[in-house]
């Protein structure tokens, strides 16, 4: 005997007990729920509290999944309701420990799956959506080579990408119906996933080189043709490819990675922030930036484009930005140097006195005397007590910005930073902090957190049409986040607080769609662009009913 599938089985049209009878009639589903008829009200309070009983985030990550499974309207407005307090279990940092346990917790999937060792698949892949070429607005896109600083986890890092749509949503309104989730399988490097039996994805060594260029160029191509107004977001690709990527299509295709330019753009913000604090210009700042991956490269890239945009040469730009990897300052001698690198290599001749062979962070800051201070490289409490004391004795007001998460990765805890500091240092956090009091001053900490400008970013740029993601839109974004900054504060935090996240977006999206005009990459004009902004926000609400038997080709 076989059950004939019903709504009850469908997440985007389910509403579970909020069903009437009259309703229930209609689809065919009397006698499959209880008699109560609920408002989702009431529906979200009794999820909440079923939440708030679980024993660990991990389980709350689990049970939200078996509500997205279930109801998709109900799960989104568990998010909305409670985004500050369910942002770290739907993504960072719960969303690693999801991750590392996928394949064996493996029950069900909202995404497309690419396996390089099957390119013919690519096109009937995203065709199996039943999705046409003006259903799509976004798509996020990861092959989980470098997922979160937890390295290489394969076909596990599906929910990157899944996890990443969500708070698109949950934080901008971007439609759940209208975004696509992929996973590029190129293999994995992971022995630990090699070698385990319940491991879902593809068991051999990472695939790289001219094969692994041409999947990602046809994976492009066929995203761009099928979904032609499709924001392409690329999330976790390793630092040999994720630049080059981005560099090599940003001109051809609407593409974006939040890696290097949303961790960039709101670090723009803090520093916007910090500047209006000091009352110091962009052209005059001196930039450390320990950890030259591509998030901190990409951050030094941003940092050298204002420099540029505020008067400095493009030569003075990048005579005031310092680089420290794995081997020190990075200099031209060095072998094998990454191309991201290569523009901001100091001359081993310029700094031969500075040390004999390795030149440590600490060397670097009594000679630069650094204005600005980020890390973005895991190292855990690397900006020890001499450190900060070096960047406060240099200049009067730093801003110092330990970038990396989670706490036990971050450079130096704000709480160290502001009393090593004796104030003077502007901080900004990787990580959610307490406000820190030292000498009669409350300090807040802002979390340089990318969910406070990529949302509104991808907002503006589906509302403008924007044919691609350009510096001026990132640089409007950034200043549309500082700009909730109370600056005139005595210990004003450097960037605002997430509990205000949807409004926010809706800012940062005006901002980014205003640029994308001017620039003359957008391709929708509006009469009323915060209108349009507020029109385009999807709501967690129940909408019409469908027709009876009207097919939902989504899965």
């Amino acid at each position: 005997m076989s059950v004939k599938p019903t709504i009850l089985q469908d997440r985007y049209r389910n509403r579970g007990t909020a069903f009437t009878l009259a309703q229930r009639a209609q689809l065919g589903i009397v006698g499959r729920l209880p008699a109560a008829v609920e408002t989702l009200d009431e529906q979200a309070a009794r999820a909440y509290a079923q939440l708030r009983q679980q024993p660990s985030n991990m389980h709350r990550y689990l049970y939200l999944n078996e509500v997205h499974n279930q109801n998709q309207v109900l799960y989104y407005r568990l998010l909305v309701d409670h985004l500050t307090e369910l942002l770290p279990i739907v993504y960072d940092p719960t969303v690693g420990e999801a991750i590392e346990q996928w394949s064996s917790d493996f029950r069900d999937s909202r995404a497309v799956y690419l396996s390089i060792d099957h390119p013919e698949d690519v096109e009937s892949s995203f065709r199996s959506l039943g999705l046409g070429a003006e259903d799509v607005d976004l798509i996020v896109v990861s092959d989980a080579q470098e997922i979160l600083g937890i390295g290489d986890w394969g076909v596990n890092g599906t929910d990157i990408s899944i996890g990443k749509l969500a708070v698109y949503t949950a934080a901008a309104g971007i439609d759940p119906d209208r975004v696509v989730a992929v996973n590029i399988d190129a293999g994995t490097d992971n022995e630990l996933l090699l070698n385990s039996p319940s491991y879902l994805g593809n068991r051999h060594a990472r695939v790289t080189g001219k094969r692994y260029d041409e999947f990602v160029a046809q994976y492009l191509e066929t995203a761009a043709q099928l979904f032609p107004n499709a924001l392409l977001h690329f999330e976790d690709f390793g630092p040999g490819n994720a630049r080059r990527i981005l560099v090599e299509n940003a001109k051809r295709y609407r593409i974006f990675n939040d890696d290097m330019q949303g961790t960039g753009a709101i670090v723009m913000a803090a520093v916007f922030a910090g500047l209006r604090m000091t009352g110091e210009r962009w052209a005059d700042q001196r930039l450390v930036v320990f950890g030259a991956g591509t998030a901190g490269t990409g951050i030094a890239d941003q940092i050298h484009a204002a420099m540029v945009r505020d008067g400095a040469s493009a030569q003075e730009a990048k005579d005031n930005v310092w680089l420290i990897d794995k081997q020190g300052l990075v200099t031209d001698d060095m072998p094998d140097l990454p191309d991201y690198q290569q523009p901001y290599s100091r001359r081993k001749d310029e700094v031969a006195d500075w040390a004999d062979g390795r030149i440590d962070l600490l060397t670097t800051i009594r000679h630069v005397k650094p204005t600005i201070l980020i890390g973005t490289s895991t190292v855990a409490s690397a900006f020890t007590r001499e450190v900060v004391e070096a960047l406060a004795a240099g200049v009067e007001r730093p801003i110092l910005l330990p970038l990396s998460n989670p706490t036990s990765r971050v450079e130096v805890m704000p709480s160290d930073a502001v009393q090593w500091s004796r104030g003077k240092a502007l901080v900004a956090a990787g990580i959610p902090v307490d406000p820190v009091d030292y000498d009669g001053v409350t300090y807040f900490i802002g979390q340089a957190n990318n969910a406070m400008l990529y949302p509104g970013l991808g907002l503006g740029t589906i509302v403008s049409g924007a044919e691609h993601v350009t510096d001026s839109m990132l640089l409007a974004a950034a200043e549309a986040v500082a700009g909730q900054v109370d600056v005139g504060k005595p210990g004003a935090a450097l960037l605002p607080p997430v509990a205000n996240l949807r409004a926010l977006s809706a800012t940062v999206a005006i901002a980014v769609a205003q640029a994308a005009a001017v620039d003359g990459v957008a391709t929708r004009s509006h009469a009323n662009l915060v209108e349009a902004v507020r029109e385009a926000m999807w709501q967690p609400v129940y909408r019409d009913l469908p027709q009876p038997n009207e097919a939902v080709e989504r899965s």
